[in-house]
């Protein structure tokens, strides 16, 4: 058995149920991911969810190893009642910010700590948002209503409320999806969206939110191929797309996941498309399904933290911190004041 005193593994997997079995509870243990997953057939009750955490934690020996969720609000949310509340999408607040900014500002903010309030009652310490995508006209629908709208001022004012309730609330944010999908004709999940806007495009539109957010501690890629930088392969696979533009026209220097490796906008095997990210600049794989014959693959290709993955990870994690008191009910009520205008239809 692998020692509890060997460095995280560059991978957060997902599992495929609501416990763990004892093959997937000795492959975390041998394989030693950085983090997990969380989707809604792993999610039940209140109870049944912390103890996931508490397992899925026990098995790599680390109290603050990192449990993922997307719950975004909208049609994004993992958890739904009466597991959580349901949440308005983001594209309600860029609505409200239309209205009065300074609300739609609060709002957000109030939202996302809100959110954090119920991942962190359950053990989940990272929410996949700020979703900082600069939505276009003519996209496919994978963006639609997750984005926060189609100006890039709007997106970023409206993200940094969300990063900064998530760090109030005691759950790491995560930007995504450097370095922009906004664009994507086609759905990442099934094909591979290929974008072909020029640069000066990409520069004045896309990049924008994802540069001034770019102090966020963690960010997750796209699979999305920019023809005007690298028209053989997406940004998950590309050292064009990670180094000269997420790591250094953008700035971002947190830890970058990949989105999921499972997604059908890549090819080859498990392990190549693994081999592929890394090698490109990618610090962590993400893989979501819980296959395990998938994720004999993706562990193949992951390996101990670099010195500088393990630099980034280590100040993403001391970004969680103790939260102030919060009176829960007191601040439903202001958030369901705040978003009523928009809320109504």
């Amino acid at each position: 058995m692998t020692s509890r005193s060997m460095k995280a593994r560059s991978v957060i997997f997902g599992c495929a149920g609501l416990t763990l079995s004892d093959a997937e509870t000795a492959f975390f243990q041998e394989v030693q991911p950085w983090g997990f997953i969380l989707f809604k057939r792993n999610c039940e009750t209140p109870a049944q969810i912390k103890k996931l955490c508490a397992e899925l934690r026990k098995t790599v020996g680390r109290e603050n190893a990192p449990i993922l969720i997307d719950q975004e609000g909208g049609r994004v949310a993992r958890l739904r009642p009466p597991l959580a509340p349901e949440r308005p999408p983001m594209q309600r607040f860029g609505e409200l910010m239309r209205l009065d900014p300074a609300k739609a500002k609060q709002a957000a903010r109030l939202g996302a700590r809100l959110i954090a309030e119920d991942l962190r009652e359950l053990g989940i310490n990272v929410n996949c948002v700020p979703m900082i995508d600069v939505r276009q006209a003519d996209a496919h629908d994978i963006v639609g209503d997750r984005a926060f709208g189609t100006h890039p001022d709007i997106v970023t004012a409206l993200g940094a409320e969300v990063i900064a309730g998530c760090l109030e609330g005691g759950v790491l944010p995560v930007i995504k999806h450097i370095p922009g999908h906004g664009r994507a004709l086609v759905d990442s999940h099934h094909d591979l969206p290929r974008v072909v806007a020029p640069k000066e495009d990409l520069r004045a539109a896309d990049f924008p939110p994802f540069k001034a957010l770019a102090h966020a501690p963690l960010a997750m890629s796209a699979h999305v191929v920019y023809e005007a930088y690298d028209p053989e392969k997406c940004g998950t696979l590309s050292p064009i797309i990670i180094h000269d533009i997420i790591r250094g026209e953008i700035g971002f220097d947190g830890l970058l996941m990949t989105d999921d490796l499972s997604m059908k906008a890549l090819g080859g095997s498990y392990e190549d498309r693994s081999r592929a990210a890394l090698k490109a600049g990618c610090d962590m794989l993400l893989h979501c399904n819980g296959d395990m014959e998938e994720m004999l693959g993706v562990a193949k290709a992951a390996k101990e933290l670099s010195d500088k993955a393990e630099e980034r990870a280590e100040a993403a994690l001391e970004l969680l911190q103790q939260t102030d008191e919060f009176d829960r009910d007191d601040q439903e009520q202001t958030f369901a004041m705040l978003m009523k205008p928009v809320m109504l239809g």
